[in-house]
């Protein structure tokens, strides 16, 4: 009896043991499959097998670039520390450099942002039912052109330049489509024209092609030409470089073409009423935007920063508003002419865009056109510039994130996105140093996105209403700021080139109630801070000034209705006032943002301290904004010296008038804030 129950316990066991080991095994495999299993990074890992090469597929970082040959373009990168013996620290010039093979690029992918070294090698235009943005999957098999195994291994696959010349013209698609290919036995397109029907190149060979489909979306037939008469391995070295046409894009309007592009010599669109002009554009080797050199005083302590307000710039030459000109035809270009005048004015170390670039309203629906022009002024003159969105910047067109990408690619563009998990686009820092070895932080630059338009619960997740309710710096953009002023060391101040390094007694000796303006103390360095829109308490009643008895509060504020968000996450009290210069009891509660700089209210241009804050707006200084007759254009100007200690500002009239000279922060300022906070 007990053999026999042994027996079928035994079966018993081993009938539940086969599916449960199964059961864990598969289990364990699974784990280690989806979970564990780490595969060694290799070639492999970043590489693929494609046509004609080894692809690297990897995020392109814009800072070098390779021939086509295996050699390397070196870009230098600023900002790594080192420095040249007996060359100044924030000569980009002579500092480290960086390297990245460009052979990295994707041959498959059109970004016109990427410094790519090879060359096209045919070129085609298709016309189709449906824009390929749609639905990318179908419109491919529709739209592409056709090609073969062996076509794709020779020339290259087909890349379609994802922007439609048929763009202002209703649901079709007119798309530009090429090869590009590193083989070097395979002749490169060296120039394009654009002509009319019937019309062939001067002087014409048989290296010339026409590609079947015209160019021009609309009108008289006009094809495109382009020109492949030698190969990679014929080419001199001067050739390679200067000659192969490494991308195409399309330019909107009549402007200028995006950096390092040209325009084809005739458009393949010249516009219609209210329709746009639409041109080809196209790089010839590699042509990297040149950087900003890292922000630094002069060697006498000075540094200078010109704000500019609100451009509402457009795809068109612009429509002049509230302006004594008649005739007044492009308006985009006066503004550029104007702040070029500005600008060799003052010469400013740094031009800040404090947003509504863009016009929005319809008018500014290719962003990446409209950006190709608005900083061209600061750009031509090689000046370091930020920027900051405003509400109508993405009305239209791409988006912040779009954008910000844009910028970044533009030259001396000093804009950064900002983190990812905080509200809005384009929330960062940035440092002004000493001129001398010791790069001391002396002044704080911060940056922040007001937003554009509220969305309530019904535009949120209905999307029936468009928001017309400003929006407003959020929580977490709070918690951010305080983050970030808390992470920056305090310095000896006020700073001396040479200065003494023994700082052990400082603290000791900051034992006023008030810091007084030349005393030596540890503190944090003065910060000036950009948004658009401007905070609610820019409307409040201003600090009176003990020695006058008069408020303070200079400028224009009377001519527009307040421009402030009606909602209000407490960016004031909550932000500005609790990040102080100095942690030191004895230092008194000094902010360590001494100026906020806002734009939006065109009209508006006053400077006024509230509980020892200067909240300052720019006032309108574009004639394709909205203005008021006999109320001038104007820029407002940041004059910092004295190593950072003394901020002055006045602003600049389109007439070349000085307006509102007046201190800050720092010698001559009036008398600190004594209320409380």
């Amino acid at each position: 009896m007990a053999n026999f129950s042994l027996f079928r316990l035994g079966r018993f066991i081993r009938s539940i043991f086969v599916p449960t080991a199964s059961i864990v095994a598969f289990s364990c495999l699974l784990t280690y499959i989806f979970v564990l299993y780490q595969p060694t990074p290799g070639p492999g890992s970043v590489q693929r097998i494609g046509w004609q090469s080894w692809d690297i597929i990897q995020e392109y970082n814009g800072q070098a670039s390779s021939t086509s040959s295996g050699s390397t373009e070196v870009l230098e990168s600023p900002g790594s520390g080192s420095h040249v013996d007996g060359v100044d620290w924030w000569d980009v010039s002579t500092g480290a450099e960086n390297t990245v093979d460009t052979a990295s690029l994707p041959l498959d992918v059109w970004d016109p942002l990427m410094q790519h070294d090879t060359g096209l090698s045919e070129i085609h235009i298709t016309e189709c039912v449906v824009d390929p943005w749609f639905v990318p999957s179908i419109a491919a098999d529709i739209c592409d052109p056709s090609t073969t195994k062996e076509d794709d291994a020779l020339k290259g696959k087909w890349v379609r330049v994802d922007r439609n010349l048929k763009e202002q013209m209703g649901m079709k698609s007119l798309n530009v489509y090429y090869r590009r290919t590193r083989r070097h036995d395979v002749p490169l397109v060296t120039e394009l024209k654009v002509l009319p029907d019937k019309e062939t190149p001067s002087p014409f060979s048989d290296a010339w092609h026409r590609v079947a489909h015209p160019v021009n979306p609309a009108g008289q037939k006009r094809y495109l030409w382009y020109k492949t008469d030698k190969t990679w391995r014929d080419m001199t070295d001067a050739e390679r470089r200067n000659d192969i046409v490494t991308e195409i894009d399309v330019l909107f309007g009549s402007d200028v073409p995006w950096y390092g592009f040209e325009k084809v010599d005739q458009a393949t669109f010249d516009g219609a009423g209210r329709q746009e002009p639409v041109w080809l554009t196209y790089r010839k080797g590699i042509k990297p935007p040149p950087r900003a050199p890292p922000l630094h005083f002069s060697r006498d302590g000075n540094f200078k920063i010109m704000q500019i307000a609100d451009l509402h710039y457009s795809v068109s030459v612009g429509a002049c508003r509230d302006t004594p000109f008649d005739p007044c035809p492009g308006s985009d270009n006066l503004t550029s002419t104007l702040l070029g005048r500005m600008l060799d004015a003052e010469k400013p170390d740094l031009v800040v865009f404090t947003g509504d670039q863009l016009n929005g309203q319809g008018t500014s629906w290719d962003s990446k056109s409209v950006l190709a022009k608005f900083a061209k002024a600061v750009t031509q003159r090689g000046i370091p510039w930020a920027a900051v969105f405003g509400n109508h910047d993405d009305e239209d067109g791409a988006s912040r994130e779009a954008q910000i990408k844009y910028m970044q690619g533009l030259p001396y563009s000093l804009v950064e996105a900002g983190p990812k998990d905080i509200h809005g686009v384009g929330n960062y820092v940035l440092k002004v140093k000493s001129a001398d070895p010791s790069m001391t932080h002396l002044l704080t630059l911060y940056f922040l996105d007001s937003g554009s338009y509220y969305a309530g619960i019904f535009d949120a997740w209905f999307g029936f209403f468009t928001p017309t309710e400003y929006d407003y710096l959020r929580q977490d953009q709070i918690d951010w700021f305080l983050q970030e002023s808390a992470s920056i060391n305090a310095i000896e101040r006020p700073f001396h080139p040479d200065g003494a390094k023994d700082m052990g007694d400082i603290w000791k000796r900051q034992a006023a109630d008030q810091v007084i303006p030349g005393s030596r103390r540890l503190a944090k360095p003065n910060a000036l801070m950009f948004f658009h829109i401007p905070l609610a308490e820019s409307y409040a009643a201003a600090d009176i000034d003990p020695k006058t008895g008069r408020a303070l509060d200079r400028g224009i504020s009377d001519l527009e209705e307040p421009g402030a968000a009606k909602r209000q996450a407490g960016f004031f009290h909550k932000g500005l006032l609790q990040a102080s210069e100095s942690d030191h009891l004895a230092g008194g509660h000094v902010p360590e943002v001494k100026v906020v700089a806002n734009g939006h209210c065109h009209l508006t241009e006053n400077c006024k301290r509230v509980k020892g804050v200067w909240l300052c707006f720019g006032g309108g200084g574009s004639y394709s904004g909205y203005g008021k007759v006999g109320f001038d254009r104007r820029f407002r100007i940041y004059d910092i010296s004295d190593y950072g200690e003394t901020i002055r500002t006045y602003k600049r009239t389109e007439h070349d008038e000085i307006v509102d000279d007046m201190i800050l922060a720092g010698r001559g300022a009036p008398s600190p804030y004594e209320g409380v906070v």
